[in-house]
């Protein structure tokens, strides 16, 4: 059989971004053209991933899934049929993707598969370095490194804090669904702390319990905001390009954090988001700030 062109195979990623990347496809059009292909072809392979442990099948062939996954997003073929492979592998030829971050996403999908709960926020943090910190690194990747010495470490930490503070978002964002689904990522201090224990009324929203879910949700919120806090250091470490993708993305969920923060009853009857119109004033405004440094470097 013969195997996809690398065209066809970057084609075929930035489709499923286009589709179904609603927030970070605002940001990766931002980038040149070779590295919005690679970045595609991440956020392709890190879908594939996330659809198996978030799945419906049985959770024996989830594990055998997320482990021919795993070999797949670590080893990708350069030759073959599977466009998101091939897409990842001229990527990683071209770059220096650390494909290894795709096993930790993988270590991540079966803690969902195996309904892990955590008990201290130390324990919620491991889970999202894996399923997120791994993202932020090979975009780092995909953005190009700082070369100086000690600022590419700097970089990398940064990176993966800001994973993190997306993935916190995106917790807070999902309590009820993911309660559906049978699956709890509050800390169990955290709801000790407030006397809260996840429950639906009769509707499907989630008991407010006087309130004290609200306070909850605000708390957990301000933690999120200080991993924004160290992982927004690493746009000055970035070229213009990189720096407007990575705030566009960042901004997307920054904001919609601010507006669980302003209204924790909106994620207590379903998934909050921000419309098209805020997206991309949020990637416009990141736009302009790219184009105000490069002036102020220019005319330095």
């Amino acid at each position: 059989m013969t195997g996809i062109s690398v065209e066809a195979a970057y084609r075929e990623c930035e489709q499923i971004t286009r589709e179904q990347a609603r927030n970070f496809s605002w940001g990766i059009r931002l980038l040149a053209p070779d590295r919005r292909g690679a970045l595609s072809a991440v956020y392709a392979m890190a879908r594939r991933i996330d659809d198996i442990g978030d799945g419906t099948l049985p959770d024996a062939e989830k594990v055998r899934l997320l482990a021919e996954a795993r070999s797949v997003a670590t080893e990708p073929a350069e030759h073959g049929t599977d466009p998101v492979a091939v897409a990842l592998a001229d990527a990683a030829a071209r770059l220096p993707l650390p494909l290894a971050a795709f096993g930790e996403l993988v270590d991540g999908c079966e803690m969902d598969v195996r309904g892990r709960r955590y008990d201290t926020m130390d324990e919620l943090v491991e889970y999202c370095r894996c399923v997120a910190g791994s993202i932020g690194r090979l975009s780092l990747g995909v953005f190009g490194p700082p070369q100086q010495q000690g600022v590419a470490e700097q970089a990398s930490r940064y990176a993966d804090a800001l994973g993190v503070a997306l993935q916190l978002t995106n917790i807070l964002r999902d309590i009820r669904e993911d309660l559906g689904n049978g699956r709890v990522y509050l800390p169990q201090a955290d709801l000790d702390l407030f006397g809260c224990k996840l429950a639906t009324l009769p509707d499907g929203r989630l008991d407010p319990q006087d309130g004290a879910l609200a306070e909850l949700i605000r708390f957990e919120a301000a933690r999120a905001w200080g991993w924004y806090d160290e992982g927004l250091k690493l746009l000055p470490l970035l070229d213009g390009r990189s720096a407007a993708c990575c705030a566009a993305m960042a901004g997307i969920y920054h904001e919609l954090l601010q507006r669980i923060a302003a209204d924790p009853q909106g994620v207590m009857g379903g998934r909050m988001s921000l419309p098209a119109r805020d997206k991309l004033r949020i990637a416009g405004r990141a736009i302009t700030r790219r184009s105000l440094a490069t002036k102020q470097v220019r005319y330095a």
